[in-house]
């Protein structure tokens, strides 16, 4: 499960994401406003922790913005602002759950095992389908017609990133971001390899459905490829 942390406290931003990352969670952060909503719009997160008051755009404005765009993803909502008013404007603004400040590291965890136990209103998205080609994300299988092979963790994040971006150019930046986490070094070269790993998965199944590299920028999902 990725968790997206968005908090300008720097140290409470650091105990936050490590007991997250030491439950198992991949984890994310953002310590503004601006760069919370691009983040949030180009990436997939299953919950995202918000903090109120931020540099550049306050909470509440990331959460109306997001909501508008469709984006059904779980909030939690922390604050330090801890009124009757605030909560209720928090919640109506279509946070899911809401925090006051100073709060206790294991009651955080509850609050994000509780969302993620929530059945989400909305279809399986756990199958996701570009031409002729479908990945199930939930055990990273890829299949077209009667033909099935297992990817790696690593490759079904990989594809699955590709195709939730599937016709558009994602950079290798956003490749690493996403597949590898924010702040975490990688060898240039494995985005290389991960990249050739998946063009003979799909050349297995015999699909046109093919990655084609961008020069300079970064890859896209096409079909067919073009020269």
């Amino acid at each position: 499960m990725r968790v997206l942390l968005i908090e300008d406290d720097a140290a409470l931003c650091e105990a936050v994401a490590l007991h997250l990352k030491k439950e198992g969670y991949q984890t994310d952060i953002c310590d503004n406003g601006e760069d919370a909503v691009y983040f949030i719009e180009k990436h997939t997160q299953d919950v995202i922790v918000l903090d109120r008051m931020l540099p550049g755009k306050d909470g509440l404005s990331i959460l109306n913005d997001v909501r508008s765009r469709g984006i059904t993803t779980p909030v939690i909502m922390v604050t330090a602002l801890n009124g009757i008013n605030d909560r209720i404007d928090g919640l109506d603004g279509g946070a899911d759950d809401y925090l006051v400040k100073p709060f206790a590291m294991d009651e955080l965890l509850a609050r994000i095992r509780a969302l993620l136990r929530r059945p989400r209103n909305m279809k399986n998205t756990s199958l996701l389908t570009y031409r002729d080609i479908t990945l199930d994300t939930s055990i990273y299988t890829l299949s077209k017609g009667d033909k099935e092979i297992s990817l790696s963790k690593r490759e079904g994040a990989f594809l699955e990133f590709l195709l939730l971006n599937k016709e558009n150019i994602v950079t290798r930046e956003q490749i690493l971001n996403r597949v590898w986490g924010l702040n975490t070094f990688v060898e240039d070269g494995n985005i290389d390899n991960y990249i050739s790993f998946l063009r003979r998965r799909l050349r297995a199944l015999d699909t046109a459905v093919c990655i084609r590299t961008i020069h300079g920028i970064g890859y896209r999902l096409e079909y067919p490829c073009h020269a």
